[in-house]
């Protein structure tokens, strides 16, 4: 049977691309509208941030949001048979609210073994039931927050045990602090830097924790743009000596004065792309990898497309180092930032890499 690839990345991208193959399998939420929709629905598309996901209309309407009157959410027809196993143990996830289910539970309701439950559970969706789980307990206190419960009632309805073990992850799970993310980032600081370089303009944005955002292009003004519309709650200032001084080691390397800078990074991700952009950081200068090379190296040989789709979904280029994916088939292949940039990357550093010993 095809595999469902049930990421939050995936889900982003059937969303982006209209992919009619989910349809049934999950919706989407807008929270500035409060409609959920199909995937391949023809209205604009939402923001990422605005965006949640859910398994099943009944669980959208549990959560606020009505059916769109374009897509008719609501009278989506069933999924391939061949799916609900894995299916149905998602919505059996996602009904356990207040625990995170063991992996023999889950297994046991939907009449498989625990370890032939897991392989294909794995497979199908590149994680664990048990990172499933949290993921899934994320998008509820995320959406708690959204929709305007206290921090201490998002939690609990959320299924978190105790206020420190979510403050303890909030960094990890919401990029901020609960009550900073129920205010929508509002009073973050992000200080940024624009500067010219072999590949145009490089914008590069940072926390105080470290780079939230690398981006190339041909306008500065775009880029600052762009950047003030991906963090419209928070506090945006053009300064900070860190940034100036991460930012210069990126131009330096670009203009082959430094070898590439390895720089501590701050972004959101789900548990694969975390993973995905770990292995990505470990190629060196001047060396290639396939995207079924990844794949194999996180153990998981059938993720080749959700690897594509985690290094498609990387904010911070340059410091997770994309570009070093190439083709199977030869060639270079794609990049966000155009091909000829990264031609011209995989170029620099095959000139300024070491030499073999």
């Amino acid at each position: 049977m095809e595999k469902l690839n049930l990421s939050e990345s995936a889900l982003w991208q059937a969303v982006a691309e209209r992919d009619r193959h989910y349809d049934g399998v999950f919706f989407f939420g807008v929270t500035t509208t409060r409609i959920f929709c199909r995937p391949q629905c023809p209205s604009r598309r939402p923001k990422r941030e605005n965006t949640l996901f859910f398994f099943s209309a009944q669980t959208a309407a549990q959560a606020g949001f009505r059916a769109c009157k374009r897509c008719r959410p609501d009278q989506a027809q069933p999924v391939d048979p061949a799916h609900w196993p894995v299916l149905a143990a998602c919505r059996y996830i996602e009904a356990c609210d207040d625990h995170v289910p063991s992996l023999a539970e889950v297994a046991h309701h939907v009449g498989l073994s625990a370890s032939h439950f897991q392989r294909i559970f794995k497979q199908t969706l590149g994680v664990s039931p048990k990172d499933y789980a949290d993921a899934h307990r994320q998008q509820r206190l995320k959406s708690a927050l959204q929709n305007g419960s206290d921090v201490t009632g998002a939690l609990y309805e959320a299924g978190y045990g105790s206020s420190s073990r979510l403050y303890e992850q909030s960094d990890r799970i919401l990029g901020m602090t609960p009550t900073a993310y129920k205010e929508a980032g509002q009073g973050q600081e992000i200080h940024y830097a624009v500067g010219q370089c072999p590949l145009g303009w490089l914008l590069l944005a940072a926390t105080s924790k470290g780079i939230c955002a690398v981006r190339l292009g041909d306008s500065q003004a775009r880029l600052v743009q762009e950047l003030y519309q991906e963090f419209s709650q928070a506090h945006i200032l053009e300064s900070g000596s860190f940034v100036a001084e991460w930012i210069q080691l990126l131009i330096d390397y670009l203009a082959e004065r430094l070898p590439w800078p390895e720089l501590p990074v701050d972004v959101q991700a789900t548990a694969f792309q975390r993973r995905v952009w770990n292995e990505l950081r470990t190629i060196p200068a001047g060396e290639t990898k396939t995207y079924s090379d990844i794949a194999a190296a996180l153990g998981q040989p059938q993720a080749t497309r959700a690897v594509a789709r985690a290094c498609a979904a990387n904010p911070v280029a340059l410091v997770v180092p994309c570009h070093r994916i190439v083709p199977k088939a030869g060639g270079s292949g794609g990049y966000r930032w155009g091909p000829e940039r990264k031609q011209w990357l995989l170029a620099l550093e095959a000139r300024t890499a070491p030499a073999p010993r």
